[in-house]
Formats: C-alpha cells, sequence, structure tokens
C-alpha cells in the first residue's frame, strides 16, 4: 500500500458503477488503493451512508454486492486495492420502518431478540416510564395528531409520514390508549427524554453494543464475508471511541479480518495525547497530521495581531488563554443541555455503582465538573492511566463545596462498572459537541486552526516540532493515514491554505477588516470574523465576481447557517433566531454584491498566490511524509469545500482526466489548478516507483543556509528523496532567496516536477524557479 484515494458513494450520483469506471484514472494518478465510504445499506437518500439501517447486506442502491465484488476485481486487475469505512457504532433509525432491528425493538420491546443489540435504559426510573423515548415531536399538541394506520397487513401508529409498531393484540381504542401500550413513548425533541444511547446527540442515530458478541457477529457479517473473499485490503473504523471497551472490540475486530489486513481508525488525540500503541491497528485516520502538515505554513508572528483584530471586532482574543476558559464554558453548557440524556444516565450509573448515599444534584454538579475538566475523548486508553484519578482530584481542589459528591464520583468510576464505561462515552460525546460543532464556531483569531483534532490554541507549529512528529511517526506509526481533507473536516485543505496566509498579513488583513465593518456593518462582531475569513478562504481568484460564479452564493449562505447555528451565540438549531438570520443572509448578500466583495476579490488576487504555494507545499510534504496518504475526492485539484454537506459534493472527474491525459510540462501555479495535479500525480508516482523510501523508510530534516533559510520546509526520505516546500512565502516575495543555499546529500539529483538536475550546494532559487515545491530524487 503506498497511497488511498477516498471516494464519496451515493446512491443517487456516484455509485459503486461509478467508481468502477474512474479505476484506471485512478490507476494513473498514481494511488494504490481506492478508499471507499460506507457500503452497507443506509437510510434512502443517504448522502453519506454513515447512517446505516441494514449492516448485514451491501447497499442495492450502490450497487450491491455484485457491484463491489466487480469493483474488488477491477482493481485486482489494475494491482489495486480496496479499503472500506465502515460504521459500528451506531445505526439509523429516523425512519423505523428501514431498520429492522429497531422495528422489532419497538414492537416487542424486552422480548425483541434485538434487544441487548441496542444500549436502552429499561429501568422504570428513566424518564419515560421504563419505555424508549422517541424524541420526534415538534409541537405541544403533537400528540393529538397521532392515528392508527391500517393500510397495511399489520397497524401501525402513524405520525405525518412516520410509522411506528403496534405490540399484536394492543390496536384496540383510539391512537393515544395504543400508543400507551407500547413498549416507546413518543415524546417532544426538546424535552431531552432520549433513553436510548445515540451518536452524540443525534436522535436519528441510535448507538449498539458492540460489547455483546452477538452484536459483533450480526454487524460484522459482511466485512468477515469480504475478508474470506479477499474482496478488501483494509479498513477504517468511524468513531470507535463510542464503543463500551474500544480496545477490547478492536482485538476482536484484527482476529476477524486477519494480522495483515490495514486498519485505521477515527481517533481524535488531544493535544498531548499518544495513540495508544497496543491497539492492533496501523494507526488514526490522520486528524493529527493535518494539523501539523497545515501549522507548519501558519506564521506563528502573525498570533498577536490577529489576537488584537479579533478582541476589537469580536470582543474575545481567540487565544490560548481565552479558548481554554470558553471551552469549560461550553462543555458545562453541552452536558446540561443536548447531553442531558447521557449525563442523567451516567449520574444513575455512578449512584448504583458507589453503593453509597447521595444528593442528586451535587453529584450531577460533580459529574459535570469532572466531565469539563479533561481535555480528552475518553481517558481510558492506556497511556492515559490516571488521568482520570488526577482529574478527580483536580476538580476536589477546584470544588471543595463538591468533596463529598465527588467521593461519590471517585467510588462509582472505580468499581469499574457500568459507570465507568458510560462515563468514557459521554466524555467523548461532550468533547466533540461542545468543542468541534460549537467553539471552534466562536473563535474567529485564524479559523484555519479550529479543525477536527486540531488545537486552536496552538498557532502553528515551527519545522523542528513539524520534524520531530514526523520523525516520530515515521519509526511508530509508518502505516498510518494521514490526510489534509475528508468528509468530516470544516474546511478544505486549500480553504485553509489560502486563510493561513493572513497570519502572514495580520496588519493588512486588519486594515482591510475594519474598512469592511464600516462599509458594511456586521450583524455582530464574531459572525461577522468568522464569515470573512471563510469567504476570503472560498473567494474566486481568477477575477470573476463572486456573484457570477455559480452555486457560490447559495452554499455561502447554507454555511453561514450551520456556522452561526452550532455556534450557538444568537441563534441555534433548537431555537432559531429568525431575525439575527435573516440580518445574516443580507450581510452576506451585501457583501457578495457591494463595495466589501470587489475589495475582497482584490485582496484574494493579491495573496491567492501565496495561498497556493502553501497548497502545494503542505501537499507534497503530505505525500511524501511518513505514512500512507489519502488524497480525499477532487482533491488532487483546487477545491473550494467548506464543511459537510459542501464537501461531499460530487466530483467532475471528467475534467481531472483530461487534464492529467494532456499534461507533459510543469504548469503554471494559476487558478486552474494544474500545477497540484503535477505535484500530486508526481509525487504518487514516486511513492509507487520508490516504496521502500516511504513506508518504513527512514526520515531525515533538511535545513539550509543563508538569510532565508527559514522559509525552507523539507526532509529526506531513505536515501534517495527529497521533499521541499516554500514557507512564509509573502515576505520571501520582497526579498527573494537571496544567497540562501541548501548543500544536497552526495550524488546528482533530479527535480522529478521540473527535470532540473542538481548536486551538491544549491542555490534555493535555483531550485524553486519554477515551482514553489520540490521533489528530487538521486538519479
Amino acid at each position: 500500500m503506498t497511497a488511498t484515494y477516498r471516494l464519496q458513494l451515493r446512491a443517487d450520483a456516484f455509485t459503486l458503477g461509478d467508481a468502477r469506471n474512474i479505476a484506471e484514472y485512478l490507476q494513473q494518478l498514481g494511488v494504490s488503493h481506492v478508499y471507499l465510504s460506507p457500503v452497507l445499506t443506509a437510510a434512502h437518500g443517504s448522502t453519506h451512508g454513515y447512517d446505516v439501517t441494514d449492516p448485514t447486506t451491501v447497499s442495492a442502491a450502490l450497487g450491491g454486492p455484485a457491484g463491489l465484488r466487480a469493483l474488488a476485481d477491477e482493481l485486482r486487475t489494475r494491482a489495486m486495492g480496496l479499503v472500506i469505512d465502515i460504521v459500528p457504532n451506531h445505526v439509523g433509525v429516523s425512519d423505523p420502518r428501514q431498520n429492522a432491528w429497531w422495528w422489532d425493538v419497538l414492537k416487542h420491546g424486552l422480548d425483541s431478540p434485538y434487544a441487548p443489540f441496542f444500549d436502552i435504559d429499561w429501568r422504570t426510573d428513566n424518564g419515560a416510564g421504563g419505555r424508549i423515548a422517541l424524541p420526534v415531536f415538534d409541537g405541544e399538541n403533537d400528540v393529538a395528531a397521532l392515528r392508527i394506520d391500517r393500510t397495511e397487513p399489520e397497524p401501525m401508529l402513524a405520525f405525518g409520514d412516520l410509522r411506528f409498531p403496534i405490540k399484536p393484540g394492543t390496536d384496540e381504542g383510539n391512537a393515544l390508549a395504543v400508543h400507551d401500550r407500547q413498549s416507546y413513548r413518543l415524546a417532544n425533541w426538546r424535552c431531552g427524554a432520549a433513553t436510548y444511547r445515540r451518536f452524540f446527540t443525534v436522535n436519528s442515530l441510535a448507538a449498539l453494543r458492540q460489547e455483546d458478541p452477538r452484536v459483533f457477529d450480526a454487524t460484522h457479517s459482511q466485512v468477515a464475508a469480504w475478508a474470506a473473499h479477499d474482496v478488501i485490503d483494509g479498513l477504517r473504523i468511524d468513531h470507535p471511541d463510542g464503543m463500551a471497551d474500544p480496545t477490547a472490540y478492536l482485538l476482536r475486530l484484527r482476529q476477524l479480518v486477519g494480522p495483515t489486513r490495514w486498519i485505521v481508525i477515527e481517533k481524535i488525540l488531544g493535544a498531548t495525547e499518544p495513540l495508544d500503541a497496543t491497539l492492533p491497528v496501523d494507526g488514526t485516520t490522520g486528524y493529527e497530521a493535518l494539523a501539523e502538515l497545515g501549522g507548519v505554513f501558519v506564521d506563528r508572528a502573525g498570533a498577536r495581531g490577529l489576537a488584537e483584530l479579533s478582541t476589537e471586532i469580536a470582543g474575545t482574543p481567540g487565544d490560548a488563554d481565552w479558548l481554554e476558559l470558553a471551552e469549560t464554558e461550553v462543555k458545562r453548557q453541552v452536558a446540561t443541555t443536548d447531553l442531558a440524556p447521557e449525563v442523567r444516565r451516567l449520574v444513575a450509573a455512578i449512584a448504583r455503582d458507589a453503593l453509597s448515599a447521595h444528593d442528586h444534584d451535587a453529584l450531577a454538579e460533580a459529574v459535570v465538573e469532572v466531565l469539563v475538566s479533561l481535555r480528552v475523548y475518553r481517558p481510558d486508553y492506556a497511556p492515559l492511566a490516571g488521568s482520570l484519578t488526577r482529574a478527580v482530584a483536580a476538580t476536589v481542589e477546584a470544588n471543595p463545596s463538591l468533596a463529598e459528591a465527588l467521593s461519590v464520583v471517585g467510588t462509582g468510576l472505580a468499581a469499574g462498572g457500568e459507570a465507568a464505561v458510560r462515563f468514557s462515552q459521554v466524555c467523548g460525546a461532550l468533547t466533540a459537541k461542545s468543542v468541534e460543532d460549537c467553539l471552534f464556531y466562536r473563535a474567529a483569531r485564524l479559523v484555519s486552526l479550529q479543525e477536527v483534532g486540531g488545537d486552536p490554541a496552538r498557532f502553528g507549529h515551527t519545522p523542528l516540532e513539524f520534524h520531530m512528529a514526523n520523525a516520530e511517526r515515521a519509526r511508530r506509526w509508518p502505516r498510518t493515514m494521514t490526510t489534509l481533507s475528508t468528509h468530516d473536516t470544516k474546511r478544505g485543505e486549500d480553504v485553509r491554505a489560502r486563510i493561513g496566509v493572513l497570519s502572514q498579513v495580520p496588519a493588512l488583513w486588519t486594515q482591510h477588516v475594519l474598512e469592511w465593518e464600516r462599509l458594511t456593518p456586521s450583524p455582530d462582531g464574531i459572525t461577522g470574523l468568522f464569515l470573512l475569513q471563510n469567504m476570503f478562504g472560498v473567494w474566486p481568484a481568477d477575477g470573476t465576481p463572486a456573484a457570477s460564479v455559480p452555486d457560490l452564493r447559495d452554499r455561502l449562505h447554507a454555511y453561514a447557517e450551520k456556522a452561526i447555528r452550532e455556534a450557538g451565540l444568537r441563534t441555534t438549531w433548537n431555537k432559531v433566531d429568525e431575525d439575527f438570520e435573516k440580518a445574516c443572509h443580507a450581510w452576506i448578500d451585501a457583501v457578495i454584491d457591494g463595495p466589501v466583495g470587489e475589495s475582497m476579490s482584490t485582496l484574494v488576487g493579491r495573496l491567492a498566490p501565496h495561498g497556493w504555494s502553501d497548497s502545494l507545499g503542505q501537499k507534497l510534504l503530505q505525500l511524501c511524509g511518513p505514512g500512507i496518504p489519502d488524497v480525499y475526492q477532487g482533491t488532487e485539484l483546487w477545491e473550494d469545500s467548506l464543511v459537510d454537506p459542501d464537501n461531499r459534493r460530487v466530483v467532475d472527474f471528467s475534467v481531472r482526466q483530461r487534464m492529467l491525459a494532456t499534461l507533459n510540462s510543469p504548469p503554471s501555479v494559476d487558478s486552474t489548478g494544474a500545477a497540484k495535479l503535477w505535484v500530486v500525480a508526481h509525487a504518487l508516482w514516486l511513492r509507487r516507483q520508490k516504496p521502500e523510501c516511504f513506508v518504513g523508510g527512514t526520515y531525515s530534516p533538511v535545513t539550509a543556509s543563508g538569510d532565508a533559510a527559514d522559509h525552507l520546509i523539507g526532509f529526506v526520505r531513505g536515501s534517495s528523496v527529497l521533499a521541499l516546500a516554500t514557507r512564509h512565502s509573502v515576505a520571501l516575495a520582497d526579498k527573494g532567496w537571496g544567497t540562501t543555499v541548501l548543500e544536497l546529500p552526495p550524488g546528482s539529483w533530479v527535480d522529478r516536477l521540473t527535470d532540473a538536475v542538481f548536486a551538491g550546494t544549491v542555490p534555493l532559487s535555483e531550485v524553486f524557479r519554477r515551482l514553489p515545491v520540490a521533489l528530487l530524487a538521486r538519479t
């Protein structure tokens, strides 16, 4: 395995057959493995596949088992392989009729053979009288809209288009009476009464109990068949942190698929958290590498200026101290609102496992304070041993009035039973919903740092930090995935790269933002500063007015709606402030159509080349760095994606096929993106030609000599590959490389991107004469 290419399948636009049709292109591009989004049967119309409704079948809408087999066979004929994303943590239940297991549980309750499959609180004190609370109602009187549907062989309870099963023999009387006899209770989604564990706070995704061998076997029947028939070469595991025991799950999965198949996990690591080396996996899906690859191009000198602008415009500096306080505040808020059902269930489990009297309110407050204090997804991995004990102790010291309640918390968690498991599960959900899905929409110092798995308190990475992280990756996790874009990233790699350039020009950016706020004031400071950076990241760079770019206006409006609701400062998903949202949309239109838009175009035209330079740099360093690099669909050209679903748009592969077929010399670095395709293809071809230099190959930093030495970032892989990139190109544009030189290792080196040949001591002005990156191979 040398590199993967991620494809987003969807029944209405890109099926397994479509993937097979571009296999030749992907082979020519240089990837070794096609990496598919989930392929099991998902909710009708799903555009992502993570809402699996039948884990035992390959989606017929995507092409079924025959389509998957045909794709695998096609790839084998091209000496390529297949990696599939699986979703073991949860299933989709938005329409109960589509999920046979969920339907059966609703129908028969605890008598259903599938009742143990789901993490349901059946206790009589669960807040729903021992029934499953389903948050589907929206209005106060929706229960009056219930009716009995007798158009099918079996009667069903009907609410709008939704249907729910009726236990045999309980359909006498009116709909409300029938409803009251069921094992479930339909509830208003605002009341926080869900009695089943959800994926984070998503009511339509019900968690599975993979700790039960029956559940594992049932949900992995397809995986077992793929492994037995050699259909797959690897798996990507979605969110294992949601499981009761991720380590035990991964051990069982490894046993199922064999010792050599590639397994990577969607594990988001804390700022100082290492990946647990005892896990039987090859690594993570690469969020930590993403932060390093982008961070090394961020200019730390810009931190102060951007923090001052944030303070002036938004009232918050967005720096490390502010972020720490804000995270604590947001976590408390989420724990007591969106995640209240999960926290209530956790508190009850702690009380049971502690076997001691307690004050319920104090105990609940104590649990929240411990959860809030942790800065990792879950504290029960081997490298984090003792972290929970320290967190409880620190919470006692900070909250002496809760000492008695915290003693109960510590006793309950130390018992190692249900409470300990639930604590880790809730901790991960709280971190995700409060940090990535809320705080990262509230901070506006430099939004390119606010990425999944990122640490915006850390304003970029120094070359030393970058090299040390890479060296450790090469030594400890040589087969981990690395990435720059995924289906979950808040902004695509090229958008982040352009926004990152603002760290090099804080004074220029400040000047423009203050002028724009004078010309077209934003609805509020934090919203304006946040959205302006994102607009700068996606604004057309070829001089085309933004108003003339198809779909851009609609995409910006959709993004703004999601961003301001996730931020939750003035409007939320649960309580929409229509006046504020209308003001935001009117402001976006005014920016696009007015003088701010014209000024934005001028600024983008000036700075976009530096964004392209950083884009090429981070891409080359990813493709040549330690690990298995993934190319997210379409990102071999410039792409301007924002958060999902924008980043899951259908890719026009015909454009990429034609461009790859016709490129025969180094193209200009311009808005076409041809230069990126050129770099991607040549890097992938070199990985395929010299695999020994990459996975398992050594890693050594390279440094230059001279006044502009700090503008070089690069490394040696194995004994015969050098990857070199330009950083902080804005200042370099003024002073140039001057007499800065690089001492090459012995031998003659050819730049695979330009065919230039170098040896000995070479001026960097020559190395980067045609492109801001270089890929040297020893001849």
